[in-house]
């Protein structure tokens, strides 16, 4: 059998009424040159007896394992899988906006030689149905092209679910990250000098539900501090010198409460860079409530950068 154009690749973990959703917007996709591979990390079968009610629809390629990898190791088992030139990660609880989605990500590999691809998409709160529509600021691609690490402020992309890329690229996700793994994704590949294409039409629709990883990840001291270290390591502290990178770290560290160099070193690093310990000492000057304050909190940042750029800590 030739391999499928587009590899459809779903880390899956026991929500069968989500992976059902996604799964019945792939079978009513207009573009079917694609194959779909899930990797299945449930300690029951309930995965594999929902896939019953989808043989002989598309193909699909089922791997169950032994053990559960966990988030990302899930998904780079499941990329290790594909065989199409082109790879379409979707997350379980996320789902094919319309009928011509895929097709239209299709359409867009046409565009030169970029290897990166993403689209808008739409936020939908499950409980309550709301709907967020998320676009990129076309501007923006130059001075991101320019300057990944600008990520680091904020994911303006949006979750893997919204990307395709080529299977050429062998980089896997970091598996030491669990929260920032797909902007550090982005921001390695950039970095790289590939070039992304973006579709300004929602395409996907993103699942927003109590059982995602941001409920478990986000102003959590224990994910949040080892995950800044890593970034540090890996992308030195020159990104700091932009004010919204800059902004970024000092709300991390504020929201989740590190107020002593001791605490920060708590979650086992103590070779910290001198511009993060800065941060810490001028933050523990003052109350949570206090830096709660925007203006206040915004203020005392542009103190905290100024001086961190005389000292050349940046």
């Amino acid at each position: 059998m030739n391999s499928k154009f587009i590899s459809i690749c779903i880390p899956a973990y026991k929500r069968t009424h989500f992976l059902k959703r996604l799964l019945l917007s792939i079978q009513h996709q207009s573009y079917t040159n694609y194959e779909v591979i899930i990797s299945d990390d449930s300690n029951d079968h309930s995965v594999e007896e929902l896939l019953k009610d989808f043989n002989g629809k598309f193909e699909i390629k089922y791997f169950k394992n032994e053990q559960a990898l966990g988030t990302p190791a899930n998904w780079n088992h499941a990329i290790s899988k594909a065989t199409g030139e082109w790879i379409k990660l979707m997350h379980d609880d996320d789902w094919f906006s319309n009928e011509h989605s895929l097709e239209k990500f299709a359409l867009a590999t046409n565009n030169n030689n970029n290897k990166f691809i993403f689209s808008a998409y739409c936020n939908k709160t499950e409980i309550t149905n709301d709907t967020e529509m998320m676009f990129f600021k076309k501007n923006l691609k130059t001075t991101i092209l320019k300057n990944p690490l600008l990520l680091l402020a904020k994911n303006i992309i949006g979750p893997p679910s919204v990307t395709l890329f080529h299977n050429s690229i062998k980089d896997t996700y970091d598996e030491g990250l669990k929260w920032r793994v797909d902007i550090e994704y982005y921001i390695r590949n950039i970095s790289k000098g590939i070039d992304f294409i973006y579709i300004n039409e929602p395409l996907i629709n993103v699942g927003v539900s109590e059982s995602q990883v941001t409920n478990y990840c986000l102003n959590v001291p224990s994910v949040e501090i080892p995950e800044m270290y890593i970034l540090l390591s890996k992308y030195g502290t020159s990104p700091l010198k932009n004010i919204m990178v800059y902004d970024a770290y000092w709300r991390i560290l504020r929201n989740t409460h590190i107020h002593s160099k001791s605490k920060l070193e708590s979650f086992g690093h103590t070779n910290w860079p001198a511009v993060i310990i800065s941060m810490v000492e001028l933050q523990s000057k003052f109350n949570q409530s206090t830096l709660r304050n925007g203006v206040i909190s915004k203020t005392l940042m542009g103190i905290s950068y100024i001086y961190n750029l005389i000292k050349s800590n940046l």
